[in-house]
């Protein structure tokens, strides 16, 4: 699969840079933004959503960091992704049997380095604030605790693929990971759903590459296309749910305008993504505000009783960008998971005909 090229030294002059796409801060004149020839906003474009700013508060911090906080941290990222991309050795040792110890996208035994991620170098804007946490209520930035039902679900259900699993989830975890059998591989390795919920909704970073987002918008329907296995999410605007007998890898998306916002009311999941052990009942309220030339305010609503124990909601800056989308090529002559199932059949057949001999 094709990856995004970082080259460092500029994402490091860039982390340097102004961050100008961004929400205006509070008080503010409202921002008129350009119409569509139905009159509604424009929010037409592409969208990089590569954020430093994680989904729920770090323990112990606070809302919003100052200019200095966020630069310097922002540096260390721009350090270590230097350092972490460089090239490696071609003369190195090869890595100890069953892996260094290791673990993410490299596996334990090595891989891609950092010159092929691109997780993101600053934090999101919002107001004037140098966002902590994508989660904005509850207040302490975290997802609510599950219900007692969902705790229950998570220890007794057979773990299957779900729409935020990672490509880096690593085997031999407790409870069984989605890399542990071959009918539990991600959505996203499967070319089903983009990686993290890149695909959404909700519409998340996935912190990792294949970051872009576009929009295409008509009168009658809105386009969300991502650059993660190239997910395209249709909106039907001023429409009606589908019966809840059909259900949907993303969910059935209606659309609507309220003054300058559009709001996407998504309902009819399948019980196959399960957005972080969400049943298939999961209610999303999407809210897309042009609040600048160059950047979109996305903010979203969950609501799911038998899951959660209350509603949550979390935003976010989407900004403009000019870069173009690269081709997702996913399993195009990917033969792993076929030649490992292949090894684990003789492995099999060696040890029944070991068997036999005793």
């Amino acid at each position: 699969m094709l990856k995004r090229f970082v080259v460092t030294g500029i994402a490091i002059l860039c982390l340097s840079a102004p961050t100008y796409a961004q929400a205006p801060k509070a008080g503010a004149k409202p921002y008129s933004p350009p119409r569509m020839p139905d009159g509604h906003p424009n929010l037409e474009g592409m969208y990089d959503l590569a954020t430093l700013t994680p989904l729920e508060r770090p323990t112990g911090a606070k809302a919003a960091l100052t200019a200095d906080e966020a630069g310097k941290l922002e540096g260390e990222v721009a350090a270590q992704v230097e350092a972490r991309g460089r090239a490696i050795s071609g003369e190195r040792t090869a890595p100890p049997k069953g892996g260094d110890g290791s673990t993410g996208a490299a596996g334990g035994v090595g891989g891609y380095n950092n010159f092929w991620l691109d997780p993101g170098s600053a934090y999101t804007i919002v107001n004037g604030d140098r966002r902590t946490s994508i989660v904005i209520d509850p207040p302490d930035g975290r997802v609510p605790p599950l219900t007692a039902a969902a705790r229950q679900r998570a220890v007794a259900r057979i773990i299957r693929p779900t729409s935020d699993t990672t490509e880096s989830r690593d085997p031999g975890l407790e409870p069984p990971g989605s890399y542990d059998d071959p009918e539990r591989r991600p959505l996203g390795e499967r070319c089903i759903l983009g990686f993290g919920s890149t695909s959404g909704p909700p519409v998340l970073p996935n912190y990792f590459y294949n970051n872009l987002h576009q929009i295409v918008q008509t009168k009658d329907y809105i386009m969300i296309l991502t650059e993660m296995v190239h997910d395209a999410r249709i909106v039907r605007m001023n429409a009606e749910h589908l019966p809840k007998t059909v259900r949907k890898w993303m969910g059935d998306s209606v659309g609507r305008w309220e003054g300058d916002t559009l709001v996407v009311d998504t309902t009819n999941f399948t019980d196959k993504t399960r957005y972080r052990g969400a049943t298939e009942d999961m209610h999303v309220v999407e809210r897309f505000t042009r609040v600048a030339p160059n950047a979109l305010l996305y903010r979203f609503t969950i609501d799911d009783p038998n899951t959660w124990a209350r509603p949550w909601t979390g935003e976010y800056t989407w900004p403009a960008t000019d870069k173009p989308i690269y081709e997702y090529a996913c399993h195009e002559s990917n033969y792993a998971l076929e030649n490992i199932l292949r090894g684990a059949r003789r492995r099999e057949a060696d040890e029944a005909a070991l068997k036999g001999k005793q």
